[in-house]
């Protein structure tokens, strides 16, 4: 594949931390007219570098940033104002109340990607984490949707958008807990922050209907660092994005995950689950509680 070309399936997933870095800069390379870009951290000269060649070729770039992350409050400000200064048109998202965290991009009409890394050395490098590339027209226009929202009207409604896209806090507790009640085969989770109290207690009701639960939380993945957040559900179903099962996450925060059904992808999900279960220790497990003044910050990754 040429520098600048994007394959051209539905969906394609990113799981190993070397595809990630040159998979994001394939998108941004291949936008001719317009670049949007949800950020919550990025610290990779290699991503600034393309915001600049964009820029300086024509490309409409849109930065929609958040203004708090845990240890960022000057690294975001001087973010800012880099990406300022080579021509993006920024916006630190506006919302006094719910914070920013959603991980996305849109390159012209598509493709788009949503992650569960940011845009950091340390997420293109060392941590377990997820992305999905595609190129569904509803997933495209349904995050241009949401970016144009965050952007302009961010105390709004949200408006309607592709039930593929579960966008937080909206969407994310009622359609995660749905989606997880319906399970009737077994229910696989890789999520470090998994400490809902309602979500536990849905996970041992199905473990007393005698439906295998497996949850990878903390400590070291395969030799990488916990970070991403995957749902498994049925061999049917798999669900990829910025979204942990915590309380802030699911009720406090702009989250965006994306919805998987291609039978293809979603069992290429399940081997590569199956092979961490081989060498991780996987249990239903309470996590430590957050410290009430960490709650907001608690993604430091």
């Amino acid at each position: 594949m040429r520098p600048g070309e994007i394959s051209q399936g539905t969906d394609r997933l990113i799981l190993a931390p070397a595809e990630r870095r040159e998979t994001i800069l394939q998108l941004m390379r291949s936008a001719g007219r317009a670049l949007l870009l949800s950020m919550f951290r990025c610290d990779d000269f290699t991503i600034i570098d393309e915001v600049a060649a964009a820029v300086k070729r024509g490309v409409d770039v849109r930065v929609l940033i958040t203004q708090r992350a845990r240890g960022w409050r000057d690294r975001l400000k001087d973010l800012t104002a880099l990406l300022k200064s080579i021509g993006a048109d920024v916006r630190p998202y506006e919302n006094p109340v719910m914070k920013y965290h959603a991980k996305y991009i849109v390159a012209d009409d598509g493709p788009a990607l949503v992650t569960s890394p940011n845009f950091t050395r340390k997420c293109f490098e060392s941590t377990c984490d997820f992305m999905v590339l595609s190129d569904d027209p509803d997933v495209v226009s349904g995050l241009k949707t949401l970016f144009e929202t965050d952007c302009c009207t961010p105390v709004g409604q949200l408006p309607d958008v592709t039930g593929r896209l579960i966008i937080g806090p909206e969407h994310s507790r009622r359609r995660l807990s749905e989606m997880l009640s319906g399970a009737s085969g077994s229910v696989r989770i890789i999520d470090h922050r998994l400490t809902d109290p309602r979500m536990l207690a849905l996970l041992m009701q199905k473990q007393r209907e005698d439906i295998p639960v497996q949850v990878v939380g903390n400590g070291p993945i395969s030799g990488l660092i916990s970070h991403g957040r995957m749902i498994l559900i049925d061999e049917k179903t798999a669900i990829i994005g910025s979204i942990h099962l915590s309380p802030p996450s699911l009720d406090s925060r702009r989250e965006v995950a994306i919805v998987i059904e291609d039978p293809s992808l979603v069992a290429e999900l399940y081997d590569y689950f199956e092979n961490l279960a081989a060498e991780t220790k996987m249990c239903l497990w309470a996590a430590p509680t957050v410290a009430p003044e960490d709650e907001d910050d608690e993604d430091d990754e």
